[in-house]
């Protein structure tokens, strides 16, 4: 059979996504052991997941570039989950970090309007998840701007009244949400959690990805794996299979 019949017989074949949405610790979760990497793993041949971390964005940002990403026309109801994880620099002090900061009240305004975007083309509550910056170990953190020839810039408490502000957003856009600044802070030592006092170690990642999965698994467990299993494959037939 030719590939221009196939392609004509057969259905197009659609994987749903995973959208992760945020900064740094977005854009990184792709590397060796990272928790996006993780889950792209868990849904091999269930969905894409597809990594929209920038490096140094705010939700003042963001919420720019979200209707780029997504519109009704481009596959949103192709969208199973979609995480909103910003506020590691928005919670950054407005006198030492001017470009990064956004004012606490505007962050929680910022992250409602793209969750109510979402919504308007059609992701529903239950397919989104936010996210809160994970708690900030000051003195790491210190030293990586000491590096850089800047003052520590950023501040444990600020970070965790930007993770307050995403909890409540949550609820009341009747989203789920992931806490990271709360839950590592249960374990006494959080510092082990992150490379620099900001960005996520190994044990970070591995943590992030646990509660994430905890979250997504019953969202996207009734997904079915795409193509049958090559054992089950009609070796004789096999358009009878495929198409």
């Amino acid at each position: 059979m030719a590939l221009a019949e196939a392609g004509a017989r057969g259905r197009l074949l659609r994987w749903p996504r995973v959208l992760l949405f945020g900064d740094s610790i977005t854009e990184y979760s792709f590397q060796e052991n990272g928790w996006g990497a993780y889950l792209a793993e868990r849904l091999v041949r269930k969905c894409d997941v597809v990594n929209r971390g920038i490096s140094g964005y705010n939700t003042r940002w963001a919420k720019l570039i979200l209707p780029r990403l997504i519109t009704e026309s481009t596959g949103a109801d192709s969208i199973a989950a979609v995480t909103i994880f910003f506020g590691a620099n928005d919670s950054a002090l407005k006198e030492l970090n001017p470009k990064q900061h956004v004012p606490l009240e505007e962050y929680a305004a910022n992250l409602k309007g793209m969750v109510q975007y979402l919504k308007s083309v059609d992701i529903t509550a239950d397919k989104i998840i936010l996210i809160t910056p994970p708690p900030l170990q000051e003195s790491a953190w210190e030293k990586a701007c000491l590096a850089k020839g800047d003052k520590l810039n950023r501040c444990n408490a600020t970070t965790g009244q930007y993770a307050q502000a995403c909890v409540r957003v949550a609820k009341e856009c009747g989203t789920d949400v992931l806490d990271l600044w709360s839950l590592m802070q249960k374990n006494q030592d959080f510092s082990s959690y992150l490379s620099d006092g900001l960005h996520l170690s190994a044990k970070g990642n591995s943590f992030v990805a646990a509660q994430l999965w905890s979250r997504l698994e019953n969202k996207l467990s009734a997904l079915p794996s795409l193509l049958p299993y090559w054992r089950d494959v009609d070796h004789t037939n096999p358009e009878a299979s495929l198409l």
